[in-house]
């Protein structure tokens, strides 16, 4: 199929294409400062991209977008990000969940919604919902994982804190 229906356009593109296994893909992508897209089957693209978002920094910070050649579309945050603060939860304990991916993850879905139906009031709110999150750890205030990872002071917040502190951010956009 790629050399019937894609290689002259890649080629004239400047794009290299290869397929390769699972193993080596991750070994590339160790080593690579980046500069590729990958198209990955459904359970090669979960633990790479889970792999590089906690390489550099926090899976609970990636998001993923889906798209079916049909042109569905699914956003999804990284699987597997809050089972364990879950339970601590249910036992009644405080926990500093990161919920950004799924912040980004409703975002990007309200967004495409609101693109398919023309309510641009619907895009102007998921502009502003991720601005308030990235306004509120730029500010400082952040969950565990991130006050871990800064190398400036942060203030560590509970996963109510957090979320109220981007409420109060969105708020103050929206007004």
């Amino acid at each position: 199929m790629y050399d019937q229906e894609y290689r002259a356009r890649f080629e004239a593109a400047g794009i290299e294409y290869f397929y390769t296994l699972i193993d080596d893909a991750v070994a590339r992508v160790i080593r690579s400062k980046g500069g590729f897209i990958w198209a990955c089957k459904n359970y090669d693209g979960d633990v790479m991209s889970d792999m590089v978002s906690t390489a550099f920094g926090s899976l609970a910070m990636m998001t993923s977008v889906l798209v079916s050649p049909d042109g569905n579309y699914e956003y999804e945050a990284a699987h597997g990000t809050v089972t364990r603060h879950y339970y601590r939860y249910l036992k009644g304990e405080e926990t500093s969940t990161n919920p950004v991916a799924t912040i980004f993850a409703w975002s990007g879905a309200l967004r495409k919604r609101a693109e398919f139906d023309e309510i641009p009031e619907l895009i102007h709110f998921a502009d502003d919902l991720e601005e308030a999150t990235l306004q509120t750890i730029e500010d400082g205030e952040m969950t565990g994982d991130l006050v871990a990872l800064c190398d400036r002071p942060a203030t560590k917040l509970n996963s109510t804190e957090f979320l109220q502190a981007i409420g109060r951010r969105l708020e103050a956009r929206i007004g």
